[in-house]
């Protein structure tokens, strides 16, 4: 595991990592162990599946950590980008799968050709508006048509191994976006400053009483025993570092930002933007789940509001975190 760990400590781009970048490794890497063992001991995860899973995740955090730290995003810049792309893609895959004893060829080539793509994107096509959608349209198709489900092949029962795949996504994107695309202006990163931290709550403040009135009379969820308090830190952290970083990169820092652009408009930018969003939620627990993107449209209306205020997307995801921690929190 720690050979494999290595090559990423070194420079990267004949450069020196730096110190907050180093530390960050030195900090997470530990937690994630922790994490790691206590989810396979509480979901009974035998130690033969979870060590394969558990070192694939460790070999994918670098590579996730990178897209926040504008230095090392500028040394991926020019031709290099697709060839770490692929590399964060199939490092993890391949430690996960040689571990397991399970290494396919066929899905290694499955998984070769997406950060291939996506890396070759702007290199070969203008930064035009038409490939511009074209490429959220691809990244859309990917994610709701499950193609990672079928790549990842279980490891055992329960284990979500295929997060993996959508993971090496997120980074893919966030790279092609930002490095080659040049979008400067999203603000993605870990951590909210402080002005973020409280126009997110704001947001989410206002945002609960708005949900009432639209999800309970129509049923969208039902209030149930209130979650174990550790559980509910889990999903507010996971969403804020992962999935709700991502979606706020794409939909608020990315598509918002191009929709201000192409119509001069804001307020018709953050309209549409919320509209998109809701519309990816028909597909949530069934399509065409209406009610659904509906309230999801109108947090992207709070999420795209946070920022536009804040001038940055984590004080939208700090509002997107702390729904999600609520509704999973204490409600069906």
């Amino acid at each position: 595991m720690n050979a494999k760990m290595r090559p990423m400590t070194k420079p990267l781009g004949g450069g020196t990592l730096p110190a907050d970048f180093r530390a960050a490794l030195l900090f997470g890497w530990p937690i994630l162990s922790g994490a790691g063992i206590l989810y396979a001991r509480f979901q009974h995860i035998p130690v033969w599946a979870a060590i394969p899973v558990l070192a694939a995740f460790l070999a994918e955090y670098p590579f996730y950590l990178l897209p926040a730290f504008p230095e090392l995003r500028k040394r991926l810049a020019g031709a290099a980008l697709p060839a770490f792309l692929v590399a964060s893609m199939l490092a993890p895959y391949c430690l996960c799968y040689a571990i397991a004893g399970d290494l396919r060829l066929v899905k290694l080539i499955q998984l070769a050709a997406l950060p291939m793509a996506a890396g070759l994107w702007y290199l070969v096509l203008p930064a035009a508006a038409w490939a511009d959608l074209a490429f959220l349209v691809f990244l859309g198709t990917v994610l709701l048509s499950r193609y990672f489900d079928s790549v990842y092949p279980l490891v055992y029962p329960g284990v979500p191994v295929a997060i993996l795949g959508r993971i090496a996504l997120f980074v893919t994107a966030v790279l092609v976006l930002v490095v080659q695309r040049g979008m400067g202006r999203t603000g993605y990163g870990f951590l909210p400053s402080r002005r973020e931290w409280r126009i997110g709550a704001l947001h989410y403040l206002c945002f609960l009483p708005v949900a009432a009135c639209v999800a309970l009379p129509l049923k969208i969820v039902r209030l149930a025993s209130p979650a174990p308090l550790w559980k509910t830190m889990g999903i507010f952290l996971a969403f804020l570092w992962v999935v709700a970083l991502f979606e706020e990169f794409i939909f608020r820092g990315v598509l918002q930002q191009w929709l201000e652009e192409w119509t001069g408009r804001v307020s018709a930018a953050l309209l549409l933007s919320s509209v998109i969003f809701g519309s990816v939620h028909l597909w949530f627990r069934g399509f065409p789940n209406w009610r659904w993107a509906l309230l999801a449209g109108l947090l992207g209306l709070f999420c795209g509001h946070a920022r536009n205020q804040a001038g940055t997307i984590r004080a939208g995801v700090v509002t997107h975190a702390l729904v999600v921690a609520t509704w999973r929190g204490f409600f069906t």
